[in-house]
């Protein structure tokens, strides 16, 4: 069965990267745990390398490991969820920088890799990682001792600028961090476009790099074509798909695209998402399912070889919002049976 092709444009990554830096001021790290954000670590971490970026951050050393074997020695990988058991020789081998979260992880980093770079995540309120103000207050002397290389605490509500939680952690992690000469970081992407209180050292843009909210201005990055597969005649009263999940009220031209939910198009876009020939809007029909989705394709004026679900016409968070989810997630199921390319960087 043939496969959508995923096209990546990296010169649009690249251009989100840099106007979240300038609109930051400051030095704009990039996130690209989870492949990417879905759209490959590898091609993603170098083109943004090339242009300049310096501190990445990923999810576990895992991830870390992967990303050192794509960029070489030089940029600094930070580790999110620190230094987990089993992870030393690989945080030591490959120059890794753990972000600690607790008394156990700093314990075990000075034990095993004792003179190697660290960095000190705080919880300011999220209550999902880091160290909570007693813990830190506790620790805060030995941790500074040993001169860790960044303090960072993460937000919870960003993507809501109105949120009192901004204000409240903001508060929370300068009386934690004010007068430390250690670099600090608290912004993602939400983050950096709440202001300059929130922009510290560092940011770190995630999402807003790969065309997400909520960076409205963002270039898009993904682009998704769905080829047909085979088209049929359906007459009034036919269904379509499985448990007649689309059933015909008049006659309708119906096209079968080669992807489904093992390719990422969770099925809660069932009956809701839209596909596009140019600007027309297509409607797609019924059940998603494992490999394939049906669209209507009637008011069109010939039979397409292809249809777009991710493009100019519709973004990453128009898709979400049709199944009731985020960006995040759409992004992050892309399927690796596409055939994927890779446009400027």
């Amino acid at each position: 069965m043939a496969s959508g092709t995923l096209t990546v444009d990296l010169d649009a990554l690249v251009q989100n990267w840099r106007a979240l830096g300038a609109l930051a001021g400051t030095e704009a790290g990039a996130v690209v745990k989870a492949d990417a954000y879905g759209l490959g670590v590898g091609p993603v971490s170098r083109a943004l390398a090339k242009a300049g970026a310096r501190s990445f951050f990923v999810a576990t050393a895992e991830e870390a490991a992967t990303l050192r074997r794509e960029l070489g020695d030089g940029p600094t990988i930070y580790i999110f969820s620190g230094h987990m058991a089993g992870d030393t020789d690989m945080i030591g081998d490959l120059s890794l920088v753990p972000l600690l979260n607790s008394i156990d992880q700093l314990q075990r980093h000075l034990e095993a890799l004792p003179g190697t770079p660290f960095g000190v995540q705080l919880d300011t309120g999220m209550n999902r990682l880091g160290m909570e103000p007693a813990e830190w207050a506790a620790l805060r002397d030995l941790a500074l001792a040993q001169g860790p290389s960044l303090i960072m605490s993460h937000l919870s509500s960003a993507d809501e600028p109105q949120s009192a939680m901004n204000a409240l952690q903001l508060r929370v992690f300068k009386d934690m961090t004010d007068g430390l000469d250690v670099p600090r970081s608290l912004a993602a992407t939400g983050g950096t476009l709440l202001g300059p209180d929130y922009h510290f050292d560092l940011v770190r843009p995630g999402v807003g790099l790969y065309g997400g909210a909520p960076y409205k201005e963002g270039l898009p990055v993904a682009y998704l074509e769905l080829p047909v597969v085979q088209v049929r005649d359906v007459e009034a009263g036919e269904s379509v798909g499985y448990n007649m999940g689309y059933v015909a009220r008049q006659p309708r031209r119906v096209a079968t695209l080669s992807a489904g939910y093992a390719d990422g198009l969770i099925r809660a876009l069932s009956g809701k998402a839209k596909l596009y020939y140019g600007q027309r809007e297509c409607a797609l029909l019924g059940r998603v399912s494992m490999d394939l989705i049906t669209v209507d394709i009637t008011h069109l004026p010939e039979v397409p070889a292809s249809l777009t679900l991710l493009g100019r016409q519709q973004g990453v968070d128009t898709l979400a919002t049709a199944a009731g989810t985020i960006g995040y997630e759409i992004l992050t199921s892309l399927g690796a049976r596409y055939t994927r390319r890779y446009s400027g960087g």
